[in-house]
């Protein structure tokens, strides 16, 4: 593919900047920061009750814990401290609220932006690309990375659902973003790695859907979803990359 749309949606998190990728990587780091505190049972095994808390938790979430997100990260780990408490080993409360207060502060110091992402993207735009940054999340927090990460002005449209009262995969999200950039669905491309906002929903509005693999891991074996694209980095989006 060589043309560029008139208009791309692009996500934030884990695709301009590595957020919120490899949880176990992250949560088996800061558990390990704790461990003289876990009696007889290792990092790796406190690690393990909360990723599979968190997996637990989020695989039924309703939207709005997108905007508590502190919040939700000291119930699975209290959940976590719980399931261990059914195996005999009880951990004490106040433990919890610091190692989930400890998992958002260290996910803040981790950030990034992958590496050409800034570079991508002023291009795109040098080239007449309509851009808007679509992202989940509370307001104070994305807004925070969007200065932080100076993201305002490379976009001609930045939409956070904390501030807008909806996000993705609501269908309003995709429709508002089009209608600021005043484009339509067959002119807009959508870029993220969230393959039911970023592929699945915007299909369904007749928008093309590239979905960001930046680990390289490859769709879930069972999968049925189907990606008009894939691409590792925002990099490949440009023409001298298609070659």
């Amino acid at each position: 593919m060589t043309h560029l749309p008139r208009a791309m949606l692009i996500d934030m998190d884990d695709t301009i900047l590595s957020a919120y990728g490899r949880p176990e990587i992250a949560w088996h780091n800061v558990t390990s920061e704790f461990a003289a505190e876990f009696g007889p049972l290792t990092s790796q095994q406190v690690a393990a009750a909360v990723l599979d808390s968190a997996r637990k938790f989020w695989a039924v979430a309703e939207a709005e814990w997108r905007l508590r997100l502190d919040e939700a990260r000291r119930i699975t780990v209290r959940n976590g401290f719980a399931a261990l408490a059914e195996g005999g080993h009880v951990l004490p409360e106040d433990l919890a609220i610091r190692l989930a207060d400890r998992f958002t502060a260290y996910r803040e110091e981790e950030m990034f932006v992958f590496p050409g992402a800034h570079d991508a993207i002023d291009e795109l735009k040098a080239r007449g690309v309509k851009l808007a940054l679509v992202t989940n999340g509370a307001a104070g927090a994305q807004r925070a990375k969007v200065e932080r990460f100076a993201l305002s002005h490379r976009f001609d449209h930045i939409q956070i659902e904390g501030e807008h009262g909806f996000g993705k995969p609501d269908e309003r999200a995709y429709l508002h973003a089009m209608q600021a950039l005043g484009v339509t669905a067959p002119e807009t491309w959508m870029i993220g790695d969230n393959l039911e906002w970023e592929v699945i929903a915007p299909q369904r509005l007749g928008i093309y859907a590239i979905w960001i693999d930046v680990h390289g891991d490859g769709l879930p074996p069972d999968s049925a979803v189907k990606p008009d694209r894939i691409i590792r980095s925002l990099t490949e989006l440009l023409p001298s990359a298609c070659g």
